[in-house]
């Protein structure tokens, strides 16, 4: 089959991610590269072991974080640095979810150093991190296309990636059934909800679906019967899961749904508070948490970064601000990221000026010179920058998936990759070379 052909059929089973823009509200086909991203098995494993060492650091911090807070004490973290954090959530402290697990299912973003050679992690994603059901459903595609192709080549397996998400459910179960809490259509990835839902098992839900009786969790089926919940993966931030807790005008969350996790009647997946860890300024003590909590060195690295709310760092970063990546550490999906090399003086001076009114809100990295992938656009064989997000699913054990989401910028010579950029995606093959 000529690759034309091969893309015209894939786009029969194409996935959706929603925009917004303007505005509007924008349904579309996610852009989709029929040249899959080929990771070496021996690579790979590296790669796990890197992602599991992190996970286990991450979901430590967030449990001492939120009971004891030994590193806040010790002083590996400065107190007011995790204050000033939008994720950290004060009135969670002293509570702990079913079986310490706050970090059930991540998002960790990588890119491959042309340097160094090394994969190296620009962030970390532990709130509702997105994007798996994509490789998924386009590995369906490619074995109803060539039924033999992944037998005859040693590719990893990724079919496991929904037991895992079922398992993790059902370790941290507080009795009942699992379902997925969707805002409904007009979601971005409301696809993968959808999607996800089916390959676990789970009822798909909306708010109006459930409903809290003497803090207990229910769904309301068909009939009206009331089917008490057991665990929820959740794919609403934090912002809008309660409007009796957080945001009153929120209309997709549950009401009350936060006094049964807290009376420990159902387990949230990911857990309430979890957006600290997403702070980008706390990602800069993710390889000192390593050596706090593991007494171990940090398989994989973080891109260089600097933190203007220490004076030694903020001299560099005005000193070097030419070359270096500035992003807010609120933000996610690409938003907020601003590349020095693009900037005009006047711009460089303004945000200096920002940066010396507010040092928490940003950081600096090095600009990393990550690998491009090669990519089949307008009938031409191209090369585009490709980051790689890779998931990992933490319940009785953590488990690293096999494969992951490799994702391109539709522009030469852009670094933002993200699908709510309107980058495209392709499919990750872990072989034996």
């Amino acid at each position: 089959m000529k690759i034309d052909e091969f893309k015209t059929y894939m786009d029969k089973f194409a996935v959706n991610f929603n925009l917004y823009k303007d505005g509007n509200f924008i349904e579309r086909s996610l852009p989709f590269d029929v040249i899959p991203r080929i990771i070496a098995k021996e690579e790979f494993t590296k790669i796990q072991r890197g992602l599991e060492q992190r996970i286990r650091a991450l979901n430590l911090f967030l449990e001492d974080l939120y009971t004891d807070a030994r590193i806040v004490k010790e002083g590996i973290i400065p107190e007011t640095f995790i204050h000033q954090a939008k994720g950290y959530l004060k009135e969670f402290v002293g509570f702990s979810p079913s079986k310490k697990i706050r970090t059930h299912i991540n998002g960790i973003d990588l890119v491959k150093d042309t340097v160094t050679n090394e994969w190296v992690i620009l962030e970390d994603n532990l709130r509702v991190p997105s994007g798996a059901s994509y490789p998924l459903s386009i590995r369906d595609t490619y074995r109803k296309i060539y039924p033999d192709f992944f037998e005859e080549l040693s590719i990893a397996p990724i079919k496991q990636y929904p037991q895992h998400l079922a398992d993790a459910m059902e370790h941290v179960n507080t009795g009942g059934i699992n379902v997925v809490l969707t805002p409904g259509r007009f979601n971005s990835a409301y696809y993968e909800h959808s999607y996800l839902a089916g390959q676990i098992g789970a009822e798909l839900v909306r708010a109006h679906e459930l409903t809290v009786k003497d803090k207990k969790l229910y769904y309301k089926n068909y009939n009206g019967r009331l089917i008490q919940v057991g665990a929820v993966y959740r794919r609403l931030d934090d912002d809008f899961l309660d409007p009796k807790h957080f945001n009153p005008d929120s209309l997709i969350g549950v009401p009350g749904i936060v006094e049964a996790y807290l009376a420990g009647n159902v387990a949230l997946m990911n857990a309430i508070g979890n957006g600290v860890a997403d702070d980008k300024g706390i990602y800069y003590f993710v390889p000192q948490m390593i050596r706090y909590y593991l007494g171990e060195e940090p398989i994989l690295q973080n891109a260089p970064t600097y933190l203007p709310y220490f004076e030694q760092d903020r001299n560099y970063v005005f000193e070097n601000m030419e070359r270096l990546v500035i992003k807010d550490v609120a933000e996610a999906g690409g938003y907020g990221v601003l590349f020095g090399h693009t900037m005009t003086k006047t711009q460089i001076e303004d945000l200096k000026t920002i940066i010396k009114a507010d040092p928490r809100r940003f950081i600096a990295q090095e600009l990393i010179e990550f690998y491009d992938e090669k990519c089949y656009m307008k009938q031409d064989l191209t090369e585009r920058k490709a980051d790689f997000r890779a998931y990992v699913v933490m319940g009785e054990d953590v488990k690293v998936w096999e494969c992951g989401l490799t994702r391109y910028a539709m522009e030469a010579g852009n670094y933002l990759v993200n699908s709510s950029q309107g980058g495209g995606f392709k499919d990750t093959w872990v072989m034996e070379l």
